[in-house]
């Protein structure tokens, strides 16, 4: 008898499968397209599109999922020495897009190519202009873009999508500051998706499927920070390391 899962193909319309019946790896389905307005669906019911040039779009709810509590971030010694230095100049939701095309150059163990595809950039763009999609950005003392990190916001959650660093550190300045804005809007989670040796470093921890979904479903519940969030950055002028 086959081990195989039927996976069920996505139609026209937005309604996904129940992603409590993912498989364990978090497959869920798969087609579909990259419109807007069902991608922010999908995070809003902890599924996020995942997969690589040439292969139909696959989504994705994994168990365990990867999350990191904003109490629960450890700054290291180093990178609170390196905050408090203010080498690093932290704006919000500047260059989004250019944030997205550093992360997609960004390489991976193990990993040829990249899944940030240029129709997944138009498609988180577009978030970006409705006030979704969102990104912390890092800059030397010379103005120059040296790292960042982008993601999708909703209700008091943000989804973590993807980092880069040009220098030392500055894609964990870029998490620390989206941390102390997770903290100052009452945010549940920040989520990271798969597990990593490196966010687990920094405090993320692995939750089973059925509770990050239990505790997302609280988090829909709420308004959140939707819009450009260039206007809170005086809130990272405030911050004390």
């Amino acid at each position: 008898m086959s081990n195989q899962r039927f996976i069920p193909r996505l139609g026209f319309d937005y309604i996904f499968p129940n992603p409590r019946r993912a498989m364990k790896e978090g497959l869920l389905a798969y087609g579909g397209d990259l419109n807007p307005d069902r991608v922010l669906m999908a995070y809003r019911q902890g599924i996020f599109p995942w997969y690589n040039e040439g292969d139909p779009i696959l989504w994705w709810s994994p168990d365990p999922r990867l999350v990191l509590y904003p109490d629960q971030f450890k700054i290291h010694r180093s990178l609170r020495k390196k905050l408090r230095q203010k080498h690093f100049r932290v704006k919000l939701d500047r260059n989004f897009e250019r944030v997205m095309q550093h992360c997609a150059k960004v390489p991976r163990r193990g990993q040829e190519g990249s899944w940030i595809l240029p129709e997944v950039i138009e498609c988180y763009t577009m978030l970006h202009y409705r006030g979704f999609a969102h990104s912390v950005e890092v800059y030397d003392e010379s103005d120059e873009l040296v790292g960042g990190l982008y993601g999708i916001s909703t209700g008091r959650a943000f989804f973590g999508e993807s980092m880069f660093s040009l220098k030392s550190d500055a894609s964990k300045v870029a998490l620390a500051h989206m941390v102390e804005l997770a903290k100052a809007w009452d945010f549940a989670f920040i989520d990271c998706q798969i597990p990593s040796d490196h966010l687990q470093r920094l405090g993320a921890v692995k939750v089973s499927r059925d509770r990050f979904l239990d505790e997302l479903e609280e988090t829909q519940q709420h308004l959140g920070v939707p819009g450009n969030w260039q206007e809170y950055e005086q809130l990272l002028q405030e911050i004390q390391w």
